[in-house]
């Protein structure tokens, strides 16, 4: 396949090719619909609800740094009662690059933690 040069696309749009001409950069905007395909908010809930049964270490942590980069304020995890998960979630929010965005942490029972993010700068 060979690249296309500027002269390949004025011949095929029937027109001069001109790189920076506006009305061409707002046609094509409007067919491709691009200011309905970004939205113009995003809205986060502010509570998420995180199983982390059935889960390895690895994708417990990766999941638990979305929600705690997200922007969500809190989250109800849940690691079980017993198991590798429920001491690692302990010491990652005390002792890791989570600590930062945790505000407040609470057992709700013994598997189950209530947690309060804060935003953090990149």
């Amino acid at each position: 396949m060979r690249n296309l040069t500027d002269q390949d696309i004025a011949e095929m749009i029937g027109a001069t090719f001109v790189l920076d001409d506006s009305t061409t950069r707002k046609r094509v905007r409007a067919e491709l619909k691009l200011s309905q395909r970004i939205p113009k908010s995003v809205n986060l809930p502010l509570h998420i609800t995180l199983d982390l049964h059935m889960h390895t270490i690895e994708q417990a942590w990766t999941e638990i740094m979305e929600i705690a980069k997200s922007g969500t304020k809190t989250a109800t995890i849940i690691t079980g009662a017993s198991g590798i998960l429920k001491i690692k979630f302990q010491e990652w929010i005390s002792e890791s690059i989570l600590s930062p965005y945790i505000v407040s942490c609470r057992p709700i029972n013994n598997g189950s933690f209530a947690v309060k993010f804060r935003k953090v700068g990149d």
